[in-house]
């Protein structure tokens, strides 16, 4: 396979033995191909298998050489495929099981296929948008388990108190904008106090609250059958489900595909939108790429900033557009 992505990945012939083997007796058939996955981002060794029987499998691994995060987030994904499965099982993949061999660490699933966007055709926009809707109305008030992070404590992890204190007063991300920092300061200094309210009143909406993946993009969805897929769950959280089609709807954009507000209006066909709870939604995110867009590279994640980067811009335009404010035009900065 011609490599497609930066991040550094082994061959499956690099996989260990042992580990190749694992597969195969936990598959009962031989692999005959062992296809790199790139996109994403991160490093982590991910294949689609194809077996000697004729089907696919999907191949999530990490070992000692894996930085702490993507160990931390297989280990909870594997837990969510396990005690989460039922719940999940309209869009996730099917779940075969862990391989544990030495220092590896690997989830076998089923292979959902190919990319299917960018680009982002009309048609395969409203079936996400749709199927994202129909996945939270089926778990909206259903039990979940004590161990899912609920909405005090993913709204608490960055706001925009903490973006403006860790940039200098938000001039490291002004500084994004380049010929435009003296706009883009002014502009966010202008704008924080309505940002900063907006953001918190999220947790003065009522629930009922559904199941959200916490990272609904383009990497991490497919359209099989005329359906919407998803995988990759360790962010999995108990949540507004206005927070996964902010996400979403925003990513969406940033790829080039239809505006924010017409996945919106999709997703709306399915089940109700609250604007305070959307809003809210938004403006957790914006303040999230406030926070990491204007940080250093990560060595393992090459094109993360970029993305974040340009996520900052939609997302604050978005905002802005809904709440009636100056539109922060040095956002084109960012693009």
């Amino acid at each position: 396979m011609s490599r497609q992505g930066v991040e550094g990945k082994p061959r499956w012939s690099e996989v260990p033995e042992a580990v190749r083997r694992e597969v195969e007796t936990l598959a009962a058939a031989r692999v005959i191909r062992g296809a790199r996955i790139w996109g994403g981002y991160g490093p982590a060794p991910t294949f689609r298998l194809r077996l000697a029987d004729g089907r696919g499998l999907f191949f999530k691994a990490v070992h000692s050489g894996s930085n702490e995060f993507s160990r931390q987030a297989l280990a909870r994904e594997e837990r969510v495929y396990q005690e989460l499965g039922a719940l999940l099982a309209p869009v996730a993949p099917q779940f075969y099981g862990v391989i544990a061999v030495d220092d590896w660490r690997a989830l076998l699933l089923e292979d959902l296929g190919p990319k299917s966007a960018p680009p982002w055709k009309l048609a395969l926009a409203r079936i996400a948008a749709r199927d994202l809707a129909a996945f939270h109305a089926s778990t909206l008030g259903v039990a979940t388990p004590a161990w899912l992070d609920n909405v005090a404590e993913s709204a608490a992890r960055i706001t925009w108190q903490q973006a403006d204190e860790e940039s200098d007063g938000l001039r490291q991300v002004a500084a994004l904008a380049g010929a435009h920092a003296a706009d883009a300061q002014s502009w966010l200094r202008a704008s924080l106090p309505r940002l900063s309210a907006v953001t918190s009143a999220l947790r003065q909406v009522p629930g009922p609250y559904a199941i959200i993946h916490g990272d609904v993009r383009s990497d991490n969805l497919r359209i099989v059958n005329g359906r919407l897929r998803l995988f990759d769950w360790p962010s999995v959280a108990v949540d507004f489900p206005e927070f996964d089609l902010a996400e979403f709807a925003q990513s969406v954009e940033v790829d080039g595909g239809p505006d924010a507000e017409r996945v919106v209006a999709w997703y709306r066909e399915r089940l109700d939108v609250r604007p305070e709870a959307l809003d809210a939604a938004i403006g957790r995110l914006a303040a999230f790429f406030a926070y990491h867009a204007w940080q250093p590279e990560i060595p393992d994640l090459p094109r993360l900033r970029r993305f974040q980067r340009q996520q900052l811009a939609v997302t604050l335009r978005w905002l802005a557009r809904r709440l009636a404010m100056p539109l922060p035009r040095w956002t084109a900065a960012l693009d």
